[in-house]
């Protein structure tokens, strides 16, 4: 028992069943912990605050089984848990303001499996690149996604949601402050598990403080059951869904890379050649377009988890999957997303005032930690070009393609534009893998 001890403590253990059974469960738990506030809080924001209604049960089901998928297409290898993305909050909200053609006359509802439609087709473009990945190499696919480009893509994602988290803050303003001083008091003070979790945190302490005041109505959750099945919608396809949504891949894909480089680095394993980064792109997107086909958001890898992994010094996937099982459990429960969703909507809105902020601020990071020289005329035009067209076209642009009404969202354009002037300037100076920092400066997962 000493040396068991001793080996937990100090030493990496890559098999968890040498720490026996009851460690293991506790290990897994953990696992769910750090990935539980961040997760939920993605249909939570969908639903009160863009008006299409995400199930945190459903969002629960496809957190685990997508972890599970992934685990399989890696070759049970990576310690990866994959929880609902932020990076496609814009997209949801974008969808859930589109009022033009035949979005004009639908509710939130209806539009909720045309949005789901768009994540769909974005996960299969994560199965595009792993195959280009596998047949031409990395650094030729990668070329087309500099940091010049990222960078003020994932900055855009997170500005575009800013209107939000006021808005929802405004509701309650003490609420909402609490719920920011407890994030920036785990992040930065917190010890172990609490600096881990701190948007569970930020979310469970003004929820307690709110009960207490009597600011939490408990009707609906007197009307669900206990047990019930999540609450499944079936994806339909549509252009102008498709390009609100497809976009945005882009950077979800290098955030993917910046989490695979995170994992490898804590685990002292290079997943990204073994077994192999488009196995684990693979997986990610197969995970995504599962979820998105009925009715789940988007998936990605969560930085949160490999701070699990980085305080336990346990690195064996296995207790990562049954995170994944604990995950699918709970999504049988109406009555515990009925308590999820009572949640104040100014605690969403103090939560979103951090977690949009720092989605641009990943993306300022993106260009910083890559070296982005913007003394070069190209690397500005690229961003300023961006900017403007992320920034200006707040209601896209909307055209006629035989018969059909496509409306081009300002994220959308933002990223087309982006990838145009990237591949048709002179200058280019990044090559994808010569840098460390290179292949883990877009990891929106990490608080």
């Amino acid at each position: 028992m000493a040396k068991e001890k001793s080996r937990l403590g100090t030493e990496p253990v890559y098999d968890a069943r040498t720490l026996g059974k009851p460690r293991m469960l506790i290990l897994g738990l953990q696992h769910m912990f750090a990935m539980f506030g961040a997760t939920v809080l993605v249909p939570i924001i969908v639903s009160g605050s863009y008006g299409l209604p995400l199930s945190v049960q459903t969002t629960l089901f496809f957190a685990g089984i997508g972890t599970l998928f992934f685990h399989l297409c890696t070759k049970l290898q990576v310690p990866a848990f994959l929880g609902s993305s932020f990076a496609y909050l814009g997209g949801f909200m974008a969808i859930g303001q589109l009022d033009s053609g035949p979005y004009a006359a639908m509710t939130g509802e209806e539009k909720l499996p045309y949005a789901l439609g768009g994540i769909v087709v974005a996960g299969l473009l994560y199965l595009i690149l792993a195959l280009l990945f596998k047949v031409v190499g990395p650094q030729r696919v990668m070329r087309f996604f500099p940091p010049i480009v990222t960078g003020p893509m994932i900055i855009l994602i997170g500005l575009s949601l800013a209107g939000t988290a006021v808005s929802n803050a405004s509701t309650c303003w003490p609420l909402a402050l609490l719920a920011i001083a407890v994030i920036v008091v785990a992040n930065i003070w917190g010890k172990g598990m609490v600096k881990i979790i701190p948007i569970l945190l930020g979310v469970v302490i003004p929820y307690i403080v709110a009960l207490c005041l009597g600011m939490v109505d408990f009707a609906q959750v007197g009307e669900v059951s206990p047990v019930g099945l999540p609450p499944f919608v079936l994806a339909k396809f549509d252009v102008t869904a498709i390009l609100v949504m497809a976009p945005i891949a882009i950077a979800a894909m290098m955030e993917h890379i910046g989490d695979m480089s995170a994992i490898s680095a804590t685990c002292g394993k290079n997943f990204i050649a073994d077994p192999g980064l488009h196995r684990t792109l693979l997986g990610d997107g197969i995970a995504t377009a599962l979820a998105g086909l009925f009715g789940g958001p988007a998936n990605t890898t969560y930085g949160e988890n490999t701070g699990v992994l980085a305080l336990s010094r346990v690195y064996d996937p296995r207790v990562v999957r049954l995170a994944a099982l604990y995950a699918v459990i709970l999504s049988f429960s109406p009555k515990f997303a009925a308590v999820i969703s009572s949640i104040p909507t100014a605690i969403i809105g103090g939560v979103s005032f951090i977690l949009y902020g720092m989605i641009s601020a990943v993306g300022v990071r993106n260009v910083v930690e890559n070296r982005v020289d913007l003394t070069q005329s190209r690397n500005l035009i690229v961003a300023a070009v961006m900017f403007v067209c992320g920034l200006g076209f707040s209601g896209g642009i909307t055209f006629t393609v035989g018969g059909a009404t496509i409306t081009l969202t300002a994220l959308a354009i933002a990223a087309l534009a982006g990838v145009i002037l990237n591949a048709i300037l002179p200058g280019k100076d990044y090559t994808f893998g010569t840098d460390a920092t290179s292949d883990a400066s877009a990891d929106l997962g990490r608080y």
